[in-house]
């Protein structure tokens, strides 16, 4: 499969982190004590997150709090979001929505029927026979299981061009009811954006445009972990699930995960020139850098997208993607280098792509 173009796209609204957590302790239903507002502040600087883009104005979190009503704010969001996104991957080559054979849709933030790839097919004019695959569930994990899956795809279709679309927006699920550690934590890390990727088979002529090629994927679900992360749904909407074991689980397990998968492909982790993480947060990048013994400036793009961003959970892998694409003639890949992709979300698992540099 060949990656041609990667379009972004995020909320007009955006605040510092110092805003967002002021406004959330008054936001907070009863205020919130002198206790959680030091964990708050504490949290928001540990997570290392500068800004974030927002679906709402900040003020509007402290009103709009149904899920019906924050579920309509994500609806039309998402609509909108993803169109911008998907007409930059597109734009970027001159591709026309019309040469699209298949969109495969992925977020863990809000619900529609119909889906809301089928909402962008239909007002950017793609034609009435294009394939849709909604995909829910994944969580930050479903960057790099959407582009897998598209791999896949396209190995059936070697002619046939297709879109990977992330949208989430995860502000929209924050509880101001909920005093628990784990919400608190959301509340500091997770951000709003969407980041679509145009694909194609090597048969299709925009192969020719490729910046980079997946070889192979694998994916890794463990026993006992479905309490790590994930989500408890409700009429409240979704609270989050969020357990300190990830780290863990990237030294006990991923790490051996992937040095066996690059093993099959007769490969180190020392072949590896380009490694595509999904953040987490700032303890995941360090056990990451950690168990895999990577030099601290491998996984930089991915500190400095947490930063910017958040945590955009399915998106942010794609948008960590576009940026290192984008930096190609500063760095020093020649064409032929191996790359990697890296996500893991609720299951708990994770997956990989081998990639190689176009």
């Amino acid at each position: 499969m060949q990656i041609v173009s990667i379009g972004t796209a995020y909320p007009f609204h955006r605040y510092t982190q110092s805003e967002i957590t002021a406004e959330l302790a008054r936001a907070w239903k009863g205020g919130l004590g002198d206790r959680e507002k030091a964990l708050l502040e504490r949290l928001a600087k540990s997570t290392s997150v500068e800004g974030r883009n927002l679906a709402m104005p900040l003020e509007n979190y402290a009103t709009v709090r149904s899920f019906t009503d924050r579920n309509h704010i994500f609806i039309k969001s998402a609509h909108e979001l993803g169109n911008d996104a998907v007409t930059r991957a597109l734009n970027e080559v001159d591709a026309s929505a019309k040469t699209i054979d298949a969109i495969f849709f992925t977020t863990i933030t809000g619900l529609a029927v119909p889906s809301i790839e089928s909402r962008i097919a239909l007002s950017l004019g793609m034609r009435d026979d294009v394939k849709r695959i909604p995909m829910f569930g994944l969580g930050c994990m479903a960057g790099v299981s959407g582009l897998a899956r598209v791999h896949d795809y396209l190995k059936a279709w070697p002619s046939h061009a297709v879109v990977l679309l992330a949208v989430e927006l995860c502000s929209l699920t924050l509880q101001l009811d909920d005093f628990s550690a784990e919400n608190i934590v959301s509340s500091t890390l997770f951000g709003d954006g969407a980041a679509a990727v145009l694909c194609v088979g090597d048969d299709h002529p925009l192969a020719k445009n490729s910046q980079m090629e997946t070889l192979a994927s694998s994916a890794k679900l463990y026993e006992d972990t479905r309490h790590i992360m994930g989500w408890n749904i409700g009429g409240h909407g979704f609270k989050i699930l969020l357990d300190p074991g990830v780290p863990q689980i990237i030294h006990e397990h991923l790490a051996g995960d992937i040095r066996n998968f690059l093993a099959t492909q007769s490969l180190q982790t020392s072949d590896i020139r380009t490694w595509i993480s999904h953040p987490g947060g700032p303890k995941v990048i360090q056990a990451i850098t950690d168990a895999l013994d990577l030099n601290e400036q491998a996984l930089s793009i991915s500190r400095e997208m947490l930063a910017k961003v958040g945590n955009l959970s399915s998106a942010s892998v794609l948008g960590i993607l576009e940026a290192t694409l984008e930096r190609r003639h500063t760095s020093s890949v020649d064409t032929g280098d191996h790359a990697f992709m890296i996500a893991m979300g609720p299951g708990f698992s994770s997956e990989v792509i081998l990639c190689r540099w176009s």
